[in-house]
């Protein structure tokens, strides 16, 4: 019998080579390659101390209570609003996830999609591309330097985009739950009043039902024809139908999308804009960071088998 804990793995990882450590330091059980996954779990889920999953995959309710005696769970991510809290918390199950590793990146992220919309760099491309600079000049665009960049989630990713902001000598303001201690930026009492004063407003909360599509119509028209929006947080936070409308009756002046509503879908209407750049939810997606936060996975449970707890939690296990 094997003295590795035995875990349950909720899909492939993100990062092959993540794949291979788990199942050379671990008893790891692939549920994704079971062909009757309920059966499965019926004759064998109390066999599962831990499960390692992803932000997008998350757990749900259903699969947790398959598994009575799970002590963890490890997430690839640093959502998890796919993750069933209730169904966790219920089962005084440890959570851990992957913060602060993949900040820098999305930050980047961020700005790649701002600037690229704001001075029609993709767009550019597919101009010459087609042809068209022999024929005429290409549209004037607009500056992003020293205009204001209003972040809708001043946390850790939030934070680092307000710092890159600075090199481009922009005004930040932001608005949270509750304004951040410290914070040298500008809070904004509500989110309105924050696209009202922005010219480019990067949505970077945090996903689930608490913030399912606060960017609204009225966010949108209060942002204007003159603003950008660029989310690299989660599609729930976007109302992906009333931004299509925007773009489409020039109520905003352009969007950069790296996570859509139902991904890998987004609305087709999105495809046949020009104002718009999309991105394959690649915002972590560099070999440093999903390196590094692969490793945080595995650190995450083996801190877990050695002390009780994960190395990273998320808020509500790091309660319990």
């Amino acid at each position: 019998m094997s003295l590795r804990p035995r875990l349950l793995q909720n899909g492939p990882m993100p990062l092959a080579s993540l794949d291979r450590d788990l199942a050379e330091q671990f008893d790891i059980h692939r549920l994704d390659q079971e062909a009757d996954r309920a059966g499965f779990l019926a004759a064998h889920g109390a066999e599962f101390v831990g499960l390692v999953t992803g932000a997008g995959t998350g757990a749900k309710a259903e699969l947790v209570r398959a598994l009575p005696n799970l002590q963890v769970v490890s997430s690839f991510g640093v959502g998890y609003d796919a993750l069933d809290e209730a169904a966790l918390v219920a089962q005084k199950v440890r959570v851990g996830y992957t913060p602060d590793v993949l900040n820098d990146c999305v930050a980047d992220l961020a700005f790649a999609l701002l600037l690229d919309v704001s001075r029609g760099v993709s767009a550019a491309d597919r101009f010459v591309r087609r042809g068209e600079w022999a024929k005429g000049r290409f549209a004037l665009q607009t500056r992003a330097s020293g205009k204001r960049l209003g972040i809708f989630g001043m946390g850790r990713i939030g934070s680092t985009i307000a710092r890159r902001a600075s090199g481009f000598d922009m005004e930040v303001g932001y608005h949270n739950r509750r304004p951040v201690e410290g914070s040298p930026h500008a809070y904004k009492d509500s989110l309105l009043e924050l696209a009202a004063w922005a010219d480019y407003l990067v949505v970077v909360a945090a996903g689930g039902a608490a913030t399912r599509h606060l960017v609204n119509a009225e966010v949108l028209d209060a942002l204007g024809p003159q603003g950008f929006l660029v989310n690299v947080a989660r599609g729930s936070v976007v109302d992906e139908e009333a931004l299509v409308q925007a773009l489409q009756q020039g109520r905003i002046a352009g969007a950069g999308l790296d996570v859509f509503e139902d991904e890998p879908r987004p609305l087709p209407a999105l495809l046949e804009l020009d104002n718009v750049v999309l991105a394959p939810h690649m915002a972590s997606g560099t070999h440093e960071t999903r390196r590094a936060m692969a490793d945080l996975v595995l650190e995450n449970l083996h801190h877990f088998f050695a002390t009780g707890r994960p190395k990273a939690e998320v808020p509500w296990s790091a309660a319990l």
